[in-house]
């Protein structure tokens, strides 16, 4: 991690993606003095952004006229294809993706999590228009959208990196350069296939302990204190009652959903497809995702306490 505080609010950004993280990242960057253009399909979420100040515009070909930067927050790899290269299924720029319609100098910073070899992809095309283009997927969830405080993963030439990192500290507090375009999605999906394996086994440890006849506050504390202590133990139990303010202790609500953790590790099995990588405890998370999000996909991930135990869950 590195800090630029060179920061020059006469920027004028496009902000393209107002959904759960998006739309508290645009916010942040109106706060601080940014000129700020959105689009989103939803007519709400942009009217939320336009009472904070922001311009809102009725197409992404609209909201990055005149823009110096363009930022977007997009759901998956076929969205940003769609977006920057005009067809999901494109192998090559169409007339219609915004990258056939930006000038040659333009900065672009995608921080949506997507197949590593679409942000190389994508990235390869913009950069033989002139175009500087950095992946900065994000890690800290809603809240940390709100607050500020993400952090951000960032693929991308030194170049590019140098000119991204004072805009994404105005959304963020930590900014780390993992390496050439498409290293920061492969950074990102390493941290959450993490998070999944470490999030199903606490919840498989402390419901082992649970149904023998074990506080699950106390086992909580023991293993805290012990080697088992990992992040979801500490901050994030997934066993309701342990620890207040998170999802767990308000029916599993808010935070990150189970459904995007589903996504993020199938991202992580095809990178290790992709070169050959075995990654047995990424398949096995993945495979106790897949089942759970039949029923429980707009849960927060840690509802995978449920898996082992369902009277935790509420429907």
């Amino acid at each position: 991690m590195t800090e630029n505080t060179n920061n020059d609010r006469s920027t004028h950004i496009a902000f393209i993606g107002l959904g759960n993280m998006g739309g508290p990242m645009a916010k942040n960057l109106l706060q601080q003095g940014y000129t700020v253009t959105v689009y989103d399909l939803s007519e709400a979420a942009q009217q939320q952004l336009a009472q904070a100040g922001a311009i809102t515009s009725t197409s992404p070909q609209e909201a990055i006229e005149d823009a110096e930067v363009v930022i977007t927050m997009l759901p998956a790899s076929k969205h940003v294809k769609t977006v920057y290269l005009g067809d999901a299924e494109a192998i090559e720029l169409t007339s219609d993706g915004l990258l056939s319609h930006l000038a040659k100098g333009t900065l672009v910073i995608d921080s949506s999590t997507i197949d590593a070899s679409v942000a190389k992809e994508v990235s390869s095309i913009a950069l033989a228009k002139g175009i500087d283009m950095v992946d900065a997927p994000v890690s800290g969830g809603t809240a940390g959208a709100e607050a500020g405080t993400l952090t951000f993963i960032v693929g991308g030439e030194d170049s590019a990196f140098n000119r991204a990192q004072p805009i994404l500290q105005a959304m963020g507090k930590n900014i780390f350069h993992a390496g050439s375009n498409g290293a920061g999605q492969v950074a990102k999906i390493c941290n959450n296939m993490l998070l999944g394996i470490l999030m199903s086994g606490t919840a498989e440890a402390i419901n082992l302990g649970v149904k023998n006849g074990l506080d699950p506050k106390v086992l909580s504390e023991i293993m805290l204190q012990s080697s088992g202590r990992n992040w979801t133990l500490e901050v994030y139990n997934p066993y309701p009652g342990i620890l207040d303010n998170v999802p767990s202790s308000r029916d599993y609500t808010g935070g990150f959903m189970s459904q995007h953790m589903h996504k993020d590790l199938h991202l992580a099995l095809q990178a290790a497809k992709d070169i050959g990588v075995q990654v047995p405890m990424g398949s096995q998370a993945t495979a106790l995702y897949d089942e759970h999000i039949k029923q429980n996909s707009e849960k927060d991930f840690s509802s995978i306490m449920g898996h082992f135990d369902d009277s935790v869950l509420t429907q």
